[in-house]
């Protein structure tokens, strides 16, 4: 069941527990407890505060974080305005909490954020190997654009432990109002 969550965008006193997050969910055992893991992908952290802080000053760029009612951080996703995509990175859950609807939450705050830009579309890359990611974004009106993007070779971020390519996905925002029918 999803908790009552507030969004609101980071600021700077945010990044270590945005680090710790993003960390947790991404490598090493703890990421395990969820299916976000990329812990067989990649050796070595995800993210670090210079990071994050350099991405959070970028033009056009915000973290939106999903708390709890009493403040506790359920997850993130990073957003940069790139007219006219929105582009969507980083989207994080707690892997102690995933599986319950934060993921979908924060993703339609972000689909909210890219219309109030007045961006007509959200742009985002996932690791080609990444099935199960792949089929979700899929699920939720993303479509691969059918270009790629060689994965990052900046070894402060993870050491891939094969050869690994990003696949880019968008979403159409115009069409939603389409997509508001049930499953």
């Amino acid at each position: 069941m999803l908790p009552a969550l507030s969004i609101a965008p980071a600021t700077a006193t945010d990044i270590p527990a945005l680090v710790a997050l993003v960390n947790s969910a991404y490598r090493g055992d703890t990421s395990r407890q969820g299916w976000t893991t990329e812990a067989d992908l990649l050796e070595g952290t995800r993210t670090d505060a210079a990071d994050l802080a350099d991405l959070m000053a970028g033009p056009g760029a915000t973290f939106l974080l999903a708390r709890t009612a009493n403040g506790e951080l359920r997850g993130s996703v990073y957003l940069k305005n790139q007219h006219p995509d929105l582009y969507l990175g980083m989207l994080t859950v707690d892997p102690a909490h995933q599986a319950h609807g934060i993921g979908k939450y924060l993703l339609a705050a972000a689909e909210r954020q890219a219309r109030h830009l007045g961006c007509t579309s959200i742009l985002m890359s996932v690791i080609s190997v990444r099935h199960e990611l792949l089929a979700w974004y899929a699920r939720h009106g993303f479509r691969q654009t059918g270009e790629t993007v060689a994965f990052p070779t900046d070894v402060r971020f993870g050491v891939p432990r094969q050869e690994l390519v990003l696949l880019l996905l968008r979403k159409q925002l115009e069409n939603l109002h389409a997509d508001s029918s049930p499953n």
